[in-house]
Formats: structure tokens, sequence, C-alpha cells
């Protein structure tokens, strides 16, 4: 037990008087000592529950013969933080959530851990916590918000990017502000991570394929008994885990990886996950580049069309037999490595073994898919040299190729300003930059405008591209992550205002319509902006952090 080197010899009474001081008894000192990374606060609705999740993963750590070693990690709600300073803030929490964890492993010598995430990027920095660790790791998260209901409209859904497209209804003047606060009570009625394949349920699902997560982890309900059941369930299994030693690196290869970039494309989820798997592969020792994506993408049907793209949310998902229905239909197909082990300490393929669909609308058949390719695209050309990406299954077809003049700007301040008052026109390519990893600094998620655009009835005419990236909310031809950023000098830094722009999503490019000389020599008098954050975390975090196209780590 890496435990014993704080508690077993006559050098270590000290150390055992110290757990006493908590109240463990010498019996559960003697025991592995399991850690418990709960991120419960009463800022992310998302969190709110996490400790009736911890209650029941200590039952069911205590009902397998361990200690449970509870501590706590920090969390940004990017609903609450959107457009406003905090936003700054999310992608960088990553990091600290990481080595958090990793200094209260390492300072306890903890012997394995249940990490308890939820939302955004608590889910990602825990799971490059586990890879870095390499110790016996299980997830088991706090599951998704239920959908709303409002009888505006019957026999449809709401959920919060409902309410992000009604603001800019009500700016153009479609929507009464009695009606948006009307919607605004109703769409999110349960605690939970928001309803549809945004960020963190994206994540939260593709946990469960990576395999470090228990099947269900991804899609039962916040607010359903089964939640609590798999939590004690999460809790009993940590012990095999340790007893096995099977560490969160023999989970996490780089087949694991590949059958998560497969389910990725097959859910439609957010363009967040092409920064968060390459950060978690980096501290797996995993070799994950773009260029995968758009491999995978190509052989990997979209078969489940939820919201902001479709109409189904997470609970739909749950209902037509959740991720391991997702799985078998897409490894029948022989498209998954079913040979991978998993958190439950069997394969992919015992897991899924008797699965069928439950609904083929939610979770079609490969045969009848919502898009013949993957959710997800990345864009090349020279104005992403490095690379972008675009959420393709939330695109309309008619934007799917897309030539316009450049309205640029240097924050996603001004960009929000111009659309709510009506200055920009159809046909238009929004260019947002100075607000990539490095130049944000935090890389911003931009769920206002795009859902601005998408509210006025703009999302059939503009495209939006930035260095900055999207919440999983978003829809339209919203392009994010351009690389290199402009913060680095790429030549989104150059754009002029009227410069034609043409995307081709079809053909993965995006291309700046001016001549090669004359780009050259926009570069060549191109001068480095003072930093927006000179002092504090963030300033430091500018100064470390990586391109978007490598996951935006910290150097």
């Amino acid at each position: 037990m890496k435990s014993n080197a704080a508690k077993q010899g006559i050098e270590r009474a000290p150390h055992r008087a110290l757990f006493k001081a908590i109240g463990y008894t010498d019996e559960e000192i003697k025991r592995p000592l399991i850690g418990i990374a709960n991120a419960v606060n009463t800022a992310i609705p998302g969190h709110v529950h996490l400790n009736t999740i911890a209650e029941a993963v200590k039952a069911g750590i205590y009902m397998a013969g361990g200690t449970p070693v509870e501590f706590g990690t920090i969390g940004v709600c990017d609903g609450i933080a959107m457009n406003h300073m905090g936003m700054k803030y999310s992608l960088a929490s990553r990091e600290l959530i990481a080595d958090s964890i990793e200094v209260m492993a390492t300072g306890h010598a903890l012997d394995a851990l249940v990490l308890i995430p939820n939302c955004d990027k608590i889910v990602p920095g825990m799971l490059m916590a586990a890879a870095r660790l390499d110790l016996p790791a299980i997830f088991v998260s706090g599951g998704p918000m239920l959908a709303g209901e409002h009888p505006e409209i019957p026999g449809r859904r709401i959920d919060l990017i409902t309410i992000f497209e009604a603001v800019g209804a009500v700016k153009a003047g479609k929507m009464s502000t009695e009606q948006l606060t009307a919607f605004e009570d109703a769409a999110c009625p349960t605690c939970g991570s928001c309803a549809g394949m945004f960020t963190a349920n994206s994540m939260n699902c593709l946990t469960e394929v990576i395999g470090m997560g228990l099947p269900g982890n991804g899609t039962i309900p916040a607010v359903y008994s089964a939640r609590v059941r798999l939590a004690k369930q999460a809790g009993m299994q940590i012990m095999d885990l340790w007893q096995r030693q099977i560490t969160a690196r023999s989970i996490m290869t780089p087949d694991a990886f590949e059958n998560a970039l497969t389910v990725d494309m097959a859910l439609g989820c957010s363009t967040n996950t092409v920064l968060h798997l390459p950060a978690i592969a980096n501290e797996a020792g995993v070799s994950l580049d773009l260029a995968m994506i758009n491999q995978i993408s190509e052989k990997t049907p979209h078969i489940c069309s939820l919201s902001p793209g479709g109409t189904h949310h997470i609970q739909d998902l749950n209902r037509a037999g959740g991720i391991p229905a997702v799985i078998k239909e897409l490894s029948d197909a022989g498209l998954i490595h079913t040979g991978c082990m998993t958190a439950t300490g069997k394969s992919v393929a015992e897991n899924t073994e008797g699965t069928t669909t439950l609904d083929p609308e939610v979770i079609r058949p490969l045969d009848r898919p919502y898009h013949r390719k993957g959710g997800l695209a990345v864009l090349y050309g020279n104005l992403a040299p490095d690379g972008c990406v675009v959420k393709q299954s939330a695109v309309l077809d008619e934007m799917l190729c897309h030539e316009g003049p450049a309205r640029v700007f240097d924050s996603e301040d001004a960009a929000s300003e111009a659309i709510m008052e009506g200055r920009i026109n159809k046909g238009d390519v929004i260019v947002v930059r100075y607000e990539g990893p490095m130049g944000g600094p935090g890389m911003r998620e931009m769920l206002t405008p795009t859902s601005a655009i998408a509210g006025m009835g703009l999302d059939d005419s503009v495209a939006l591209i930035t260095d900055g990236r999207f919440s999983g909310g978003s829809r339209g031809a919203a392009i994010g992550h351009i690389s290199p950023e402009a913060a680095q000098g790429g030549p989104i830094a150059i754009v002029n205002e009227g410069d034609r722009i043409a995307i081709d999503i079809p053909g993965k490019t995006v291309t700046l319509k001016v001549a090669e000389e004359e780009i050259e020599r926009r570069l060549g008098a191109w001068q480095a902006p003072e930093p927006k954050i000179q002092s504090g975390y963030m300033a430091r975090y500018a100064r470390q952090v990586s391109s978007a196209s490598q996951g935006a780590v910290v150097k």
C-alpha cells in the first residue's frame, strides 16, 4: 500500500496520531486509504448535490473494506461565467484542478482515487490528474439535469441554450421580456449538468467511453436514485481496481482514446473535447493530434442528434440505452476497440455484451444516421495553418460552404455588442480574435454571440470564426480554435475589415482570400499587443500556455 509510507512503523506514530485526530480508528488506518476528490460547491448547479454522491461513494468504499479520505476541488460554472471576465478563468481552472488533486493524493500517500466531477473543466481536470498520478481510479459524475418544459412549446423540451437564444429573440423584437422570464423559470428544472450534449455531458459520456467510469456514468440523470446506486457501486469497484492494481494509464491507452474520438463523432459532442482529449492524452503519455479527428469522422456516422443540434436530451439518450448502446452500434460495425480494459475490471466487449438500442430514433442504426460523417471537423488553410474546429453536425446545410466579408473584432465583447445592435449583415463572416489561450487569456467560450446570431435568425447566413472557443451549446457556422492564435502572430491577427473569407466545411478548409505577398507584408508589420491581464494567476497562465491545437496545456 502506498499509504504505508504515511502510517506504518514506529516512526509513523506521529502520523497515526494525526489520523486519529481526524477520527479514524486503528482499523480504518490499517486499510487502504481511498481518496475522494469531491468538487461540490453551491456556485454550480451541476455540483450542488455532489455531497449526496460522495456519501454513497464512502458507503461503497466501507462496504468493500477501504477507508475513504475526502477532499475538495474548485470549479467554475461556464454558464454563470459566460460573457464577462469570469470566463477567462474557466479553461485555466482545468490545470489548477489537476494540480490540486496531484498535491492531495501525493501529499497524503493515497492508495487510489474516486473522482466526483460533473461540469465543464472539472471533468477533464480530474482525468488529467488521474492519468498523471497513474493510481487505480474511477469516476462517478453528478449526472445530467433534466430538460425543462414550457406550455408555449408543447411537445418540445427546453434547456439553457433556449434562454441564451431567447435573449437574441428579445433583441430582435421577436419575444417579450415577460416571455423570456417565463422561459428562464422553466429551462433548468433540476440540479445537474445542463441537459444537452454540451461540454459537461460530452466529457462525462467520453469518460465512460475511455473506460474510467462505470456504464451509466454519462447519462443517468442527476435526480435519479440510480445515480446514488452507481456511486455506491463505484465506491465498491475502486477496491477491486486497487486489489488488481488496474491503474488509470492501463485503462487510458491509445485505443481507448481512439474509442473516445469515435463515440465523440457519433454523439456530436462539444468542440471543447478537441481541447480536452489531447490534454488528457498528454498526461497519459499518448499522442493525439488533430488529424485523427477528420480520419475518424470520415468513417463514423453521426447517429445521435441531441441539443443544441437536435431535439433530444441526455435523459432521452439514457432511456435509449445510454453509452453502452452507442458503443454496441459502433462495435458491431468494427469501429470500436472492444478489448480495452475498463473501470469495471472487464473489457469493452464484456461491458456491452447483450446491450440493445431501445429507441432507434435517439440512437439511430449506422445505415440510417443523422449525418453520414461524424459531428466534428478540423479545417486547415492559410487562416488556420495549425487547424481549427467546427461542430459540423450543428451547422445548417446552407452554411457548410460560405464566403463573405470579414467583420473584425478584437474581443468577444465588441462582437457581441455589434450583433445585439443589429450591425451585422447577412453574409458576413464575424472574426473575433485575441481571445485564444494566450491572448484572451483563457480562451473564453462564446455562447453569447453564437446564441444571439441564432436567436436573431441569422444562423443561415452569418458565420463566426475565432481563436477563442465555443460552448458545447453553440450551434451554427461557429469555427473556433483558430491556430496559431492572434496573440502568437497567427494569420487571424492581420485580417482586415472587408477581406473575403471562404469556409468549406466538407472540403475541410478555411481561406483568407488575400494574396500571399500581402499576408506576408501584414505579418511583417504586426506587433504583439500588451497582455490583457498583467498580474495574478491568469498572467502566469498566459505566459505558459500552449496553442489550442496542442490542447492548451501549460508548459
